[in-house]
């Protein structure tokens, strides 16, 4: 099959898929007061810890005097040793597990991800069924989690490269279910924010960030550092303005 024709596929592909994943702007709650006059230290579980973004998300909760709980398969993996970090061996497709782990929390920040990157998979949905279900039984009141720009009303935000060729030849089965996980959040009674980063690196941090409905970028990628990415979550464990919002951020 001549190239030029492989190129015109692979676009009418991209564009098929990237109208699939739209999805209008989740309306942000209105009704009772969203603040729980939280004090600045919480008792919190992190979901994806061992993660390049959970780890992040870990170290500066420690730093900021939170009391984290982190539920993972292997605690081997979990190589921070802090007085303040609870490591619950347990799987989060595993309702038990998280009941176990979510109980006497105060909120739950969430950056699973897969590397079931080539068949369909439901982890990422499944797994936030279960938060969510826990959070319901134990009152746990809120849920920062990490999706991706390109998700929902983002479409089109990740750049030419991440539009047309990372997310329709890789991560079209991490998206569908990234897609699930969303709506699963947004039809929820929980205080969340859903927080969708650029491209992510491990660079150092910045300290300063764009975040927004509108942030990224229809032609170049954007990136930003997993460690700002947590950064910024961890902000919104005591920050109301941005709950019930799905929220872009980049440099």
């Amino acid at each position: 099959m001549p190239l030029k024709v492989l190129i015109i596929l692979l676009v009418i592909y991209a564009i098929t898929l990237s109208i699939l994943f739209v999805r209008k702007a989740p309306q942000r709650k209105s009704g009772k007061p969203i603040s729980r006059g939280w004090g600045n230290r919480l008792r919190v579980l992190v979901l994806g810890a061992t993660g390049r973004t959970g780890r992040e998300l870990v170290r500066q909760a420690l730093e900021q005097g939170h009391q984290v709980t982190v539920l993972v398969r292997k605690p081997k993996k979990m190589k921070m040793e802090h007085p303040n970090l609870r490591v619950v061996e347990g799987n989060v497709l595993n309702y038990a597990s998280v009941e176990s782990a979510m109980r006497g929390q105060s909120a739950v920040l969430c950056a699973l991800g897969t590397k079931r990157f080539f068949y369909p998979n439901r982890v990422l949905s499944n797994g936030t069924a279960n938060i969510l279900r826990a959070m319901k039984d134990c009152g746990v009141p809120r849920l920062i989690c990490e999706s991706s720009l390109g998700v929902g009303n983002s479409v089109g935000r990740l750049g030419i490269l991440g539009t047309f060729l990372l997310v329709p030849l890789i991560l079209p089965f991490i998206f569908w279910d990234k897609l699930r996980q969303e709506k699963l959040i947004q039809e929820s009674d929980v205080d969340w924010v859903i927080v969708r980063p650029a491209k992510l690196t491990n660079a150092p941090p910045r300290g300063k960030y764009r975040y927004g409905r509108n942030v990224g970028n229809y032609i170049w990628t954007n990136r930003i550092a997993r460690a700002d990415v947590a950064d910024f979550m961890l902000k919104q464990l005591t920050d109301d303005n941005c709950i019930g919002s799905a929220v872009g951020i980049a440099w």
